[in-house]
């Protein structure tokens, strides 16, 4: 195993811990902690969005490059992951079934369309 995916493993499963482990915090009434949680949650993804850079500068790539495709292709992602989120709290939280499962299809209809923009087709 290369050395920058050896790093990559290691900063996704922990980075993945935290945030789940900080979501569950947040989340769950029960345990009391939704303050805690934000914070364990927030440095998990922020160890999630570190890889990115980790692994472009082990890559021997520039750390940052912004052009408007990877521009649009961020705001369609996040986009679509808000949509979709959306659309499950329609179900889960508020009662609306038939709505929020609409709309979760919408959002993952968004995130699928991030395959040709990000790909390209051919």
């Amino acid at each position: 195993m290369k050395k920058k995916n050896f790093v990559t493993l290691i900063m996704s499963v922990v980075g993945g811990i935290l945030f789940a482990l900080g979501m569950c915090m947040g989340l769950l009434p029960q345990w009391n902690t939704l303050t805690p949680g934000i914070v364990v949650g927030a440095i998990g993804a922020v160890i999630l969005l570190a890889i990115a850079l980790v692994r472009r500068k082990m890559d021997g790539k520039p750390m940052i490059v912004l052009n408007g495709k990877i521009i649009g292709a961020t705001l369609l992602g996040v986009l679509g992951a808000i949509v979709l989120g959306v659309g499950m709290c329609m179900v889960m939280v508020w009662n609306m079934l038939v709505p929020g499962i609409i709309a979760g299809i919408v959002g993952i209809v968004l995130l699928l369309c991030l395959i040709p923009v990000i790909k390209g087709l051919k």
